[in-house]
């Protein structure tokens, strides 16, 4: 992948699907790296599927996406990975049965 400058103007394109997403339009941010973490940190997860980010004359389809935010060169600090939903357990009610004499 080609360097990024993170610290310039973006433009973020959010949506379901790519056409969704220019239709919306884009999504002005003073830096593409504030751009990358509302991506990755606020915006509903299906929404990056259509997403793209143009900064100055290149655009990076939404698999560079997290590329670009994962990558080492990203400057601002990340949101923890928040540990993944425990599946909730319903109570088991051991079956007793009298016997019947």
């Amino acid at each position: 992948m080609t360097f990024m400058d993170f610290n310039a103007r973006a433009e973020l394109y959010l949506g379901s699907d790519r056409n969704t997403a220019l239709e919306q339009g884009p999504r002005t941010f003073r830096t593409a790296a504030q751009a990358l973490r509302f991506a990755f940190e606020q915006a509903a997860p299906v929404s990056l599927r259509g997403a793209s980010l143009k900064v100055g004359n290149r655009s990076y389809l939404a698999h560079e996406l997290r590329q670009l935010y994962r990558s080492p060169d990203y400057p601002l600090p990340r949101q923890e990975a928040t540990e993944p939903r425990r599946k909730r357990r319903l109570p088991f009610y051991g079956a007793t049965f009298a016997n019947a004499a």
